[in-house]
């Protein structure tokens, strides 16, 4: 006889009324902000009630892979303390939209290999798992689910999951989580930025349950990701008070998808023509004193590096950039159009007429990494012609060549010595203190 969980929260999370929860949900689809489909394995999504947070949860579910027949959903034990983490013994849990299935296969490799048990009251009054099952339903026709509670654990029991389990392309991975709880409005927009950084740069070393209450599996899903060089790139983030123009007290909300690769990548990929045309659209307000509006990806809001490189008639006509991302991406790219367009110390300010003749092009940078090198000759054996971009620092002087200077100085020698001299040093100049960075660029042009 089938076992079957019978929902804890619907009527009060979400609507126990199935048609107004269907209508609730299509207009989440309608609404849905996202231009590419991506077809991800892992999302970090919110988990409040559908109206407060529902529309960033369906945002980031349904960029979710269609070719996946398992979803583990890890979500925070709010009501009940324990030990490690919870299993769902039912065949199936139910909600106003039908039943879905409990994968118990999976359920018996969780059960012998990791820390986990079955354990159906921590699951009683919990919403941080069934608020996501009506959307997933929705987007889903044929999907099991492996609910994971998650109690008094490390983030590692998390990522031995995902590491295990992500071989194979049939399973995917919600990580069920709100952002900072119950500040004012300005505050808590300031802790969620803080928050979207680490997690975008993989920084997690002071990650806290202040910051979002499912801390624990957002670090299991950052370390998987840093481990296999992939990134978490930024759906979308607000608040409650979005919804309830209360800003006294709200709760975070924000959504990520994991990238099996490079940011910068998936930014050339798909966002080339409009990095293009914000820069023409920046050097342009200045010449009609018109502040920049125009609407944009969240990805653009994450910290971001770049130069921003002007032609006219195949001859440079302004270069200007950032090495280190200490902004928005999207601000970095605006400021460096501008710059390179009439700050460019080697060149007299652009003038309006040459805006149609001008070749634009931006190079997306990585975080610089250091080079450890024993002297000069060990310096320059480790420098990858043609792909890395070059920083050199000796106290004060500082100079950087990006990776497309490789054109006109396809040497090794050659390169370093004019980076030497761009610097301010001389072509045969080395030290012990002499630092050297690399870091690799997507160029858009």
């Amino acid at each position: 006889m089938e076992k079957i969980k019978q929902p804890s929260v619907a009527g009060t999370f979400y609507t126990d009324n199935a048609d107004e929860l269907k209508n609730q949900i299509e207009q989440f689809a309608k609404d849905n902000k996202n231009i590419y489909k991506v077809a991800t394995r892992a999302v970090i999504v919110p988990h409040a009630g559908l109206v407060y947070s529902g529309r960033l949860a369906y945002e980031g579910i349904s960029q979710l892979d269609e070719k996946i027949k398992n979803i583990f959903i890890f979500a925070p034990s709010h009501r009940i303390g324990f030990d490690g983490l919870a299993l769902s013994g039912y065949d199936f849990w139910e909600t106003p939209l039908g039943k879905v299935e409990i994968n118990q296969e999976i359920n018996k490799q969780l059960l012998k290999d990791f820390d986990a048990t079955i354990y159906d009251d921590a699951f009683t009054r919990e919403h941080s798992i069934e608020i996501q099952l009506p959307i997933v339903q929705s987007i889903f026709d044929d999907v099991k689910i492996i609910p994971v509670l998650i109690g008094m654990t490390s983030a590692e029991s998390v990522e031995k999951i995902i590491n295990h389990f992500y071989n194979d392309e049939q399973n995917g991975f919600i990580i069920s989580s709100d952002l900072s709880h119950f500040l004012k409005d300005e505050d808590a927009k300031k802790v969620d930025l803080i928050t979207a950084g680490m997690i975008e740069t993989n920084q997690i070393k002071n990650f806290n349950h202040q910051q979002a209450c499912g801390a624990t599996g957002i670090i299991g899903l950052i370390n998987f990701a840093s481990k296999n060089n992939f990134s978490l790139i930024r759906i979308d983030m607000t608040n409650s008070s979005s919804t309830t123009n209360d800003k006294s007290n709200v709760v975070g909300y924000g959504c990520w998808f994991l990238l099996e690769g490079d940011k910068n990548t998936f930014l050339k990929e798909h966002y080339s023509k409009f990095i293009l045309e914000l820069c023409k659209l920046s050097i342009k307000s200045r010449f009609i004193q018109n502040r920049i509006e125009i609407s944009y990806p969240q990805v653009f809001d994450e910290q971001g590096a770049c130069f921003v490189t002007l032609e006219k008639n195949d001859n440079l006509r302004g270069c200007i950039g950032s090495i280190i991302a200490h902004k928005p991406l999207i601000e970095d790219i605006i400021l460096n159009a501008q710059n390179a367009a009439f700050k460019d110390p080697r060149f007299n300010p652009l003038q309006q007429e040459e805006l149609d003749d001008l070749k634009i092009s931006v190079s997306l940078l990585s975080a610089p990494t250091q080079i450890d090198f024993k002297d000069e000759k060990d310096l320059l054996d480790k420098i990858v012609p043609q792909k890395d971009g070059i920083i050199i620092k000796d106290g004060r002087y500082q100079a950087v060549y990006l990776p497309s200077v490789w054109e006109q100085l396809p040497d090794k020698n050659d390169f370093l010595n004019s980076l030497k001299i761009k610097a301010g040093l001389a072509p045969d100049y080395f030290s012990d203190t002499f630092e050297a960075y690399r870091f690799h660029t997507e160029y858009v042009q």
